[in-house]
């Protein structure tokens, strides 16, 4: 028989308890993750003698964290979403993976973010050698490429956005505000000393605005879309645009990657503050073309097939394709209008199973 008045009796934790482990790094890189492939590729595969050029402190001057560690944690942490330079330095100190790849240096957040905006030529070749890699390995095969976009935030304000005669009406209204302020100052002589400097901190802000938007516009030029309308740019970030996305418009980028069909591994990528993708399919090609050469060698693109949307469509992008050899599947704008199985009324509900009848069974 069992006993009513047994009682669980179980072992007392410590959550919050600090502890001394004994840690190996390297043992925190396990086989088949991708810190541990990260780490072999950029070690044992890659020439990073390119970056030596920019630091040249081999008399003068402390030590340098190395190239090799900055990209390693740089390309990890961008691949778990985080891109700030100082949350990258913070992890540095405090996630195991991160402090791995760092080999327990701990770079400040200025020395990534200076690497990142000031190694940007170094890093486009280091990509052309992960493509060779890539390609030794039998990961690209080079004769079926796709071309699409995906929208990227931008950490901007849409407070700092607009066309220059937008961000010029914006001066001249902070301007009319502090000078309210100052004639306010100049008809009342017993504002409280508290009211007083409450003011004084908003003209110093104020302008402090002022002075970003006016900088601005001495010193940018207008960029113009695909269709001649004007990009509203960005005071914090002069590259972003206003685009419009599934949660309304923002200020972000139009990242464009160009992938091989084998294992979609991307040949060529950039993000551009538009939101007209086709514009840019010209330079994708160009792009694409430089880093096949170092695979294929001379004319890489002659007879490969590219793909893309709707949106890449147009007269002068198919011309561009058919001159470097290349067949370029697009459909128009109105495919669907001429297409029996996509006309309104006969498309497949979003919704809708995939049953049997979409599906032929090959007996070989």
């Amino acid at each position: 028989m069992i006993k009513s008045d047994i009682m669980a009796h179980y072992r007392n934790t410590e959550k919050g308890q600090g502890l001394f482990l004994t840690v190996n790094l390297s043992e925190q890189l396990i086989p088949g993750t991708y810190e541990y492939t990260l780490t072999r590729l950029i070690d044992n595969k890659l020439n990073l003698k390119i970056f030596d050029h920019k630091y040249g402190n081999d008399y003068t001057g402390a030590a340098a964290i190395e190239p090799r560690i900055l990209l390693k944690i740089i390309l990890y942490c961008y691949s778990i979403g985080i891109i700030s330079s100082r949350k990258i330095a913070k992890l540095c100190k405090m996630h195991i993976i991160v402090k791995a790849l760092a080999e327990d240096t701990e770079p400040h957040y200025t020395t990534i973010s200076n690497f990142v905006s000031n190694m940007s030529k170094e890093i486009e070749t280091i990509f052309s050698q992960v493509l060779m890699v890539c390609n030794g390995m039998g990961l690209i095969k080079g004769e079926m490429f796709a071309i699409d976009g995906c929208r990227l935030p931008s950490n901007a304000s849409k407070e700092w956005s607009g066309t220059k005669t937008e961000l010029k009406e914006k001066y001249e209204k902070i301007k009319k505000i502090s000078k309210s302020i100052i004639e306010k100052h100049h008809q009342t002589d017993n504002l409280a000393k508290e009211e007083r400097e409450a003011d004084q901190k908003k003209m110093k802000r104020l302008e402090k605005k002022a002075k970003r938007i006016l900088d601005f516009l001495e010193s940018h030029e207008e960029r113009l879309g695909a269709n001649g309308d004007i990009i509203k740019s960005n005071i914090t970030d002069k590259e972003s645009g206003k685009i419009k996305g599934p949660h309304g418009i923002i200020q972000r980028y139009n990242g464009i990657a160009v992938a091989d069909s084998k294992n979609q591994v991307i040949i060529s990528a950039s993000a551009y503050g538009s939101v007209s993708e086709g514009q840019f399919f010209p330079e994708m090609l160009e792009k694409t073309e430089h880093n096949m050469c170092g695979i294929k060698g001379k004319n890489p693109l002659k007879e490969t097939i590219i793909l893309g949307d709707n949106g890449y469509f147009s007269e002068d992008n198919l011309q561009k394709a058919k001159r470097k050899g290349m067949e370029a599947v697009i459909p128009d704008e109105q495919y669907r209008n001429r297409d029996e199985q996509l006309k309104e009324g006969k498309r497949r509900k979003g919704k809708e199973r995939m049953d049997i009848r979409y599906f032929k069974y090959d007996k070989t």
